[in-house]
Formats: structure tokens, sequence, C-alpha cells
């Protein structure tokens, strides 16, 4: 399929943010959106009627929403090209603060919402022998950050899905990319978007205390342009070879560099050690 060609996409947690942003994008550019959201009247709200949207009720967590989404997307334009994984929401708190149902609520939409919806989504790929899955993860998914635990341990799964499923795929001529935003002006802080910790536990006052003044005073004065991500999404959308891992902002950048610095200087370290438990040579 030529790269200038109409592409289908299936956005999940389209009706703001990124979502909504990257849908603007794509219907912009001519494509086609499956524009899912919890509540779908929020993408007719903004987007209006359009003859290449098809806005659908969708919650992740829902198998039977996640079947008949896909189902519809299919019905309505043929095929899938571009499944975009972007629903997910944040959860601001020490590891010990966080409790099992917090967890366990994270994990079922960051990642088990998305392995339901790109189960359901893959079949349809198989057979065209082609498609683009998107996942949306974070610099958090790189690099783990004080205060920010949890939320990244859905996001470092995110990783290892999506390089093992880059390699399963790629015979299939199915290509398979996770996305590292770093912070961008978007709602991620406010109360919707971002759930904090019912637990506050005094002994992590100077280092997740610290994380949450920081974060509720950088809301909307973070570095990253959101409308520059949707049209970087737009161009790694429609690219022939898409890279594996795409990071995105200078901040993501430089905290990919340092950590990689940081991981060869330790390995180098306990290189000894490290080499030491083979067995030895015959």
């Amino acid at each position: 399929m030529s790269k200038n060609s109409k592409k289908v996409w299936f956005i999940t947690g389209a009706s703001r943010g990124f979502g909504a942003l990257i849908t603007a994008e794509a219907l912009a550019a001519g494509d086609a959106v499956v524009a899912t959201a919890r509540d779908p009247a929020g993408v007719t709200a903004r987007f209006g009627a359009h003859p290449n949207l098809l806005p659908v009720r969708l919650d992740v967590t829902r198998e039977d929403q996640v079947q008949e989404a896909v189902k519809q997307a299919v019905k309505r334009f043929g095929r899938i090209d571009i499944l975009l994984n972007n629903a997910g929401y944040g959860l601001l708190g020490a590891v010990e603060e966080s409790s099992a149902v917090e967890v366990e609520r994270l994990f079922a939409t960051n990642v088990f919402g998305l392995l339901g919806v790109t189960r359901a989504v893959l079949p349809h790929m198989r057979q065209q022998r082609a498609g683009h899955v998107i996942n949306i993860s974070s610099i958090g998914g790189y690099s783990a950050y004080l205060g920010w635990g949890v939320y990244g341990a859905t996001k470092f799964a995110l990783e290892g899905i999506t390089e093992a499923l880059a390699a399963e795929l790629a015979p299939l001529g199915i290509h398979a990319t996770v996305v590292e935003p770093g912070f961008f002006r978007t709602d991620f802080l406010d109360d919707q978007s971002l759930s904090k910790t019912v637990q506050r536990i005094g002994d992590y006052a100077e280092t997740v205390g610290a994380m949450r003044d920081f974060a509720a005073g950088h809301n909307h004065a973070q570095p990253g342009d959101p409308a520059k991500l949707a049209k970087a999404m737009l161009q790694l959308g429609h690219a022939e070879q898409p890279p594996v891992r795409l990071p995105l902002g200078s901040d993501t950048v430089e905290a990919i560099e340092r950590k990689n610095v940081t991981v060869a200087a330790e390995l180098a370290q306990w290189r000894a050690l490290a080499l030491s438990t083979d067995y030895a040579a015959a």
C-alpha cells in the first residue's frame, strides 16, 4: 500500500487529549478514523458529522464493547490500517501508597485493555497482511520516576509487549511501534486523566510529596507541544518502515540518553560479577 494512500485509523481515547488531536490531523489528511471513547458523544460534539469519521462507544476494559467496536469499524471502512492504543490514565503516588484496587484498575485499562483491543484488531491485520499497531507509552516507560512507579510499570509493560509484537508481526507485513512522549501540555495532570493514591505516607513527603507539588505546579506548563505531536503521529502512521520505538520531546530524548549512560556505567562496574555466574568451560 502506498504511503500516500488513505489510511483507516482505530483510535482509543479519541474524545480528548492526544487522541482528539490525532483524530483531527488524520481527518485533515484525508484518512478515515474510528474514534472510540467511553462516551462517543464527546467525539461528535468536537468533530460533528464527517464522512470519514465513525464515533464508537468503547470502554477498553469491556470485552463485549471491544469486539463490537472492531466489528463496526470493519463493517464501515472494510479494514483497519492503524491501531492507535491511546486510552489510559495516570496514577501518582509512592509504590507503597498504591493500594491493590488502585493498581488493578490502572493495569486493567493501561495494559489489559490495550491487549484486548490489540487481540481483537490483529486478526483483521493478519488477513490483510498489512497494518501498524502503535502503543502510547511514556518516558516513564523507559526510565522510572519517583511517584510514578506503578503508572510507569504499566508503560514498561507496553515497551516489552510492543518489542515482542514487532518481532512476531514482521513476517506478516505488520509493524508495531511504542511511542514515548515526554511532558506535553495536555490535560494529563488534570483530575480527569490523573488519579492520586488515597494513602499518603509521611516518610515520602520529601520525595513523592515533592513530586505531587511539582505536578500541580507544572500543569499546562509542560514543554511539549501537543499539536506538533499529533503531526508527528501522522508521519509515523504513514511511514513505510516505522521504528519500533519513537521518543517524542526533548525531555524524553535527554532522559533516554541519561539512562543509557547510567546503565552502561553500572554494567561496566558489575560486569565481572555478571559474567561469573555461567558454567565453567569444560
